[in-house]
């Protein structure tokens, strides 16, 4: 397996269509498996959340892997909507939830 802890970020487009790309095959594989769409798609979660869950993965493995406390980790989400504005609104969803 490569190490992409040092390895830069391709560009939010591509970020996002793999993100979309990995989507559509998780709703391909529980609608295989019988699940019905209207059952399961608010569960799953959007394009922009796919990605900031993937940008907060990058971060934590570049910190060793460590879990992050609760002020690291709004810390690390704002972060990545500052570093990637159109994100925001994903970041900010994710983080309501943290606290919710």
């Amino acid at each position: 397996m490569a190490d992409t802890s040092q390895r830069p970020r391709a560009s939010l487009e591509v970020l996002r269509a793999e993100a979309r790309d990995e989507l559509e095959t998780v709703i391909l594989e529980r609608c295989r498996h019988g699940e019905d769409p209207w059952d399961f798609m608010s569960e799953l979660p959007t394009v922009d959340e796919l990605v900031v869950f993937l940008l907060r993965a990058d971060a934590i493995a570049r910190d060793g892997g460590r879990t992050p406390s609760a002020t690291r980790e709004y810390r690390l989400l704002r972060q990545i909507a500052l570093d990637h504005p159109p994100l925001t609104r994903a970041v900010w969803t994710l983080i309501g939830r943290l606290v919710a």
